[in-house]
């Protein structure tokens, strides 16, 4: 699994903002708000999300329209948005370099970004100090014609694979949002679901043993240890002082 990096709070005229990388693909996120809303799109009894995406190369089409879509219905699970009722949190996320050879992805293309999109997206959220139900973490995982399952993929293994799925799951270990495409099966499926767990949720302690290998690749701890850097950088002038 290739390990992602993730930048904070950079963007200094965003109320947050962060940098995700992983898998070839680097995203860049702001958000503001809350923020005043228009009329015709107040929601009396809470806050408006309002998602866009700005593709690496050119202007958005029907595939950032639809991944927008998605993060916007994940994203009404999370944030707490009967806290701020006729307001707007808005959710700005520029793709600023994909893999080069991302053209061989074929029909899977809009799959491969999306776990780099849910993160940056509640990396952005926290570095505003958006209030959240919970967090979450993504993986992309793709099943080989073999039944070999590769996480974060190759352009070339999902060129090849027989399906691809993409999981987030809530810090409480919940599934929260999954979206899969090709041919498979439940047992497949089943499959599948648990080794995303393995790789986004935070390991179960059995007795005193614990997977120094799960935990490693584990993307709740990266969460974690994104957020410590930052409130370490946050606090160092009282450190000084």
């Amino acid at each position: 699994m290739t390990v992602p990096t993730a930048q904070l709070s950079h963007l200094h005229r965003a109320d947050g903002s962060a940098t995700y990388s992983q898998a070839g693909y680097s995203v860049v996120g702001a958000v503001n708000g809350p923020i005043e809303v228009q009329r015709r799109d107040e929601l009396p009894e809470e806050a408006a999300i309002e998602v866009n995406i700005r593709p690496a190369i050119g202007v958005g089409s029907t595939k950032e329209r639809h991944l927008e879509s998605i993060l916007h219905s994940t994203l009404r699970h999370v944030i707490l948005i009967h806290n701020y009722p006729r307001t707007l949190i808005q959710i700005t996320l520029q793709i600023i370099s994909t893999p080069e050879d991302e053209s061989a992805f074929g029909k899977h293309s809009s799959l491969s970004v999306l776990p780099s999109l849910l993160q940056t997206s509640v990396l952005a959220l926290l570095s505003a100090s958006i209030p959240l139900a919970m967090t979450f973490t993504s993986t992309v995982i793709a099943v080989m014609s073999s039944r070999k399952l590769e996480a974060n993929p190759s352009a070339k293994s999902l060129a090849q694979a027989s399906s691809v799925h993409v999981f987030a799951f809530s810090s409480t270990g919940h599934l929260l949002a999954v979206e899969s495409e090709g041919s498979f099966d439940l047992d497949t499926w089943d499959t599948v679901c648990a080794k995303a767990e393995s790789i986004c949720c935070s390991p179960k302690e059995d007795g005193d043993q614990m997977d120094d290998d799960a935990s490693s690749e584990n993307l709740q701890t990266f969460l974690k240890q994104a957020m410590e850097k930052k409130v370490e950088r946050d606090m160092r002038w009282k450190q000084q002082s």
